[in-house]
Formats: C-alpha cells, structure tokens, sequence
C-alpha cells in the first residue's frame, strides 16, 4: 500500500509543469483570498472594471462570438468539416450518444437547472429593448423565450467549439500537447509550444478556470441549499454550507478520479435520461398547448432575428441591458471556453470536425431549446394565468428557488419530482466539475491525456475548498465579475483560433483562396505556421519569393 503510494505521489510528481501548476495555484488563491477577505472592496473594484468594458468595448464581445458562430456554421456545411481528429481508420473512443451526452453535460448544465425557469421572467419582468415590448405585457411573453435562446443557443458553443476544434486538431493531427496555448500552433509551430514564454497563458488559464469552477460550484451549492429550505425547512449555517460543499467536492472529484469511461462518462448518461425525464413530465403535465405555441413563435423569431439581436447594443438608449445580459453571458461563456476545449479534445479523437461541430450546434441545441421552451415558458404560464406569483417568490428567494415551486404546481405529486430536480442539479454539477477539473489536471501537465488521480484530486479538492470561503465570506458575486472580467482576452483568442484555423485548412484543402495556390501547395500537407506561409509569398523586393 505504501509502495503504490509512493508511486502514484512520485508520477505527480514527474507529470506536472511546476511554473503551471504551482504558480497557477499560487495565482488562484491569491486571487480568491482577496476576494474572499475583502468582498465588498473586491465586488466595487471589479464592477466598475466591468461595466467600462460593457459601455466601451460591448461591441468587442459580440463580434467575437457573431463570427465563432459563422465559423462554426461554415465548418459544418463547408469541405473542412471531412477532416478527421486522428488518422483515417482511428475509430472514435466514445459512442455517439456517450459523445454528445458528455458534452452537454460538461457545457451548459449547470446554467440550464439554475436559470431555465427564472430568466425569461426576468425578461418578462423588465422588457425587452430589442422588441420594445412593454413589461409584464402578453406580448412579451414568446421575446422573453427568444432572448433566452440567444444567450443558451448556438452562439456558446460556438466559443466553445472553435477553441476545441483548434486544439484538438493540433493535438490528434500534429502531436501538441494537450494546453491552451496550442490555440497558438498555427502561428508559432507546433515544435515551439514547450517555449517559456508561452506557459503563461496556461498559467492564466488556470486562474481563469479555477475561478468559474468555483463559481459554478458556487451556484449550485446555493441552488441546493435553497432547495433544502424550500422544499424541508432546513436551514444550515456556515458549518453546514462547508459540509455540503465538502459533500459535492468528494463526489465529482471521486469522478474525475475514475476517469472519462468508468466516471465523467456514466454520471453523464444519468443526467441526460433524468433531464429528458423532467422535461418530459414537464411538458405533458404543464400548458402544453400554450408551450408549443410560444416555442413556436420564439423558435422562429430566434432564426429570423438571430443576427440582429447578436449584434444588438441598444446604442440610441444605452447599453446598460445590453451589457448586463449578452455581453455578460459572451465574456462569461469565453471564459470557459479554453476548459470546454480542452475537454472536447479529450473525447473527440476518431471523429470528423463535423460530427463535432453537429453535436455541438445541433445535438446540444436540440436538448437546450425544449428545456428553455418548458420550463422558462411554463414560469411565464404560472405567472401571467395567476396560478403562482413565482416573480415575488424569486425577487425574495433567489432565483435558485424557480424550479421548486414551479414543479409543485405544474404537475401531480410535484414535491417528488422537486427532489428529482435537485437531483439534477447536483449531478449536473458533478459532469461539469469534473470535466472542468480534469481539464486542468491536463494542461497543468504540460498536455497529458490522461493525468494522475492525485493531480485531478489536488485541483478538486482546491476548487471546493475556494468555493466553500466564497460562499461563507459572500464573495461570489464578485468572483463571478473576475471571472468574466477575464473573459475579455479570451475574445481575442477566438479571432487567433480562426485566423489560424483558416490559414491551416486553406493549405490542407484550398476553398476560399484558391487562386493564390498552385498544384504542389494542394498537395503539400506539411504544417506551416502563419508567419512562414505568408513569409513564402512576401514579393522579392521584401525578401520573399515571387511566386
């Protein structure tokens, strides 16, 4: 027993990169401990922080993810979507099925089990700029539902996907490591990666992941807790918010620690028969005649209005809305990007970019629009027939209590299927923790594909026991504003990746210029980074060649 210790502490050991990992976590606790020490002081700092960006540089945030979403749709229905993660016969590691269940359940869960019944009533309570509806009107009823779709839809995963098909394409096609900064291989070659002066964006990314695991972790512990005292009257105080905490942490490191098959896998199969179970009861026991139809109306008014509301600001009145929603949850969704990356190269080797990008776009859509359609449209239902004033109950509760009471009127022996919702939420949160910790258990070792069980436990464990001062020190708020605050240079990555993966794709199968090469470039698949290839071409009078 000693010995297979030993072994496994020395293979930690021998695995990490000190200057990631240590200084990652040096960073993150620093970072964290403030926060949690000094909340007011650090919630001040950081919303003003973020505010400025939503005022002056809105823009910024949706233009990086209105052209992830083009590109991503290109990649779809375009030639590059044939090309393969892996040689021609690799056979995918994972059913379809398993794919697309871990890949939902790593994304976006979370956020559907916390606000698929409060958000479109937050937008039914405060109107809608982009429609000009009148709030708490009839008419607003189907934009509250479209607008909800904007911000879970498409346009996420697009950030999600194009850092994750950059990676993994360097990584199953060119032999990277398995980091975030191999988002930088088709400009610096994959040969330079292990270079010093690019750790630091790995480092970074540490800080950035950490904190939105928490965060998440957070939410959910909250969820949880006001679950616990809704529904049972259970009320805990510090020490008890710690031990559920503690409780969750134990659960998705156990995991992660188990591995993709035998863990991430199996709990991600789960969640998805126990989420289409919910939904289902949902949509047969609620207004069905009434969610069908507004699903309807918002479904269409989401394709029809898709660009326009993408890159909607609201400049003739201000941006603040603009700024509090999309631009909120674009910088949110681009800080977890490089985590969700990093996971989808994990999973995806044997399968085509397309089949990537369709379980991505199309398979997660397809399970999100129904959950936002039922649950958001059945809250708006309750509200507007009189059934359930659910506005005052989550204006005084939280908006962690939607689900709750909504179940409880909606359908027959609701306090049951109540305690199936709560289910849910913590084995949602399990996928998404232990997908996001074996993430950076991964680019903390330089790329391995498959790290030690102390290394996904050390990083577990640290993130529930940050979550635990956040929650006790009510400095979550302000780790969510740093969180997305670093969202922000994340844009600027999205445009790298497809700049990058244009470039690369363009040499391996010429479609969009390719007039500007001859037969022996088409045939030539070897990699050339950005700066080489446009090198080759400069004219001769500075340097280059005239070809």
């Amino acid at each position: 027993m000693s010995t297979d210790s030993e072994s496994a502490i020395e293979s930690f050991r021998s695995e990490i990169d000190p200057f990631v990992f240590i200084g990652g976590a040096i960073v993150t606790i620093l970072a964290i401990g403030y926060i949690a020490a000094r909340p007011d002081a650090a919630a001040e700092s950081l919303t003003n922080a973020n505010n400025f960006l939503w005022s002056e540089l809105g823009w910024l945030f949706l233009w990086a993810m209105f052209l992830a979403v083009a590109f991503c749709l290109w990649l779809l229905i375009g030639p590059w979507g044939n090309i393969k993660f892996g040689g021609p016969d690799e056979e995918p590691e994972f059913s379809y099925f398993s794919f697309l269940a871990m890949l939902f359940s790593a994304g976006l869960s979370t956020g559907l089990v916390f606000y698929g019944p409060a958000e479109a009533l937050f937008h039914y309570s405060s109107g809608l700029p982009f429609f000009g509806s009148e709030a708490e009107s009839t008419a607003i009823v189907p934009d509250a539902v479209q607008y909800t779709m904007l911000h879970w839809g498409i346009s996420p995963w697009s950030a999600y996907l194009v850092v994750g098909v950059t990676i993994a394409y360097y990584v199953h096609r060119k032999g990277a490591p398995i980091k975030p900064s191999t988002v930088f291989a088709p400009f610096i070659g994959v040969e330079n990666l292990d270079e010093n002066w690019v750790k630091p964006l790995d480092l970074l990314m540490v800080v950035i992941s950490v904190g939105g695991v928490a965060v998440s972790l957070g939410f959910v512990v909250t969820q949880f807790l006001a679950g616990m005292s809704y529904n049972y009257g259970v009320e805990v105080g510090d020490l008890g918010t710690i031990l559920v905490t503690v409780g969750l942490t134990v659960g998705f490191t156990a995991s992660a620690a188990l591995g993709v098959k035998r863990g991430i896998r199996r709990v991600s199969t789960f969640n998805m028969y126990l989420f289409v179970t919910l939904l289902v009861v949902a949509f047969v026991f609620g207004p069905t005649a009434f969610l069908l139809t507004t699903g309807t109306e918002a479904l269409g008014g989401y394709v029809n209005n898709f660009i326009g509301m993408s890159l909607y600001m609201n400049a003739a009145n201000g941006v603040e809305w603009v700024g509090g929603w999309t631009v909120f949850y674009w910088a949110w969704w681009f800080s977890f990007a490089p985590m969700i990356g990093i996971f989808i190269t994990r999973i995806c080797r044997g399968r085509t970019i397309r089949q990537v990008v369709f379980a991505g776009l199309v398979g997660t859509t397809a399970a999100s629009f129904p959950w936002f359609i039922v649950m958001g449209g059945s809250s708006l239902w309750v509200q507007t027939n009189g059934s359930l004033d659910l506005l005052s109950i989550v204006f005084e509760q939280g908006r962690e209590v939607a689900g709750f009471p909504l179940f409880e009127t909606l359908i027959p022996f609701g306090g049951v299927f109540a305690v199936g919702y709560l289910i849910l939420v913590l084995t949602f949160l399990i996928t998404t923790v232990d997908s996001t910790t074996l993430s950076l258990a991964m680019f903390t070792t330089d790329g391995r594909e498959n790290p030690s069980t102390v290394n996904r436990v050390t990083w577990g464990g640290l993130v529930g026991l940050l979550s635990s001062l956040l929650l006790i020190s009510g400095g979550l708020a302000a780790l969510k504003d740093f969180v997305v605050l670093l969202g922000f240079p994340i844009a600027f990555v999205i445009g790298l990746c497809v700049v990058g993966l244009v470039i690369e794709f363009e040499q391996l199968n010429p479609v969009l210029l390719t007039e500007r090469y001859g037969k022996t470039d088409r045939e030539n698949t070897t990699q050339k980074t950005v700066a080489g290839y446009l090198s080759e071409r400069r004219p001769s009078w500075m340097g280059g060649s005239d070809d």
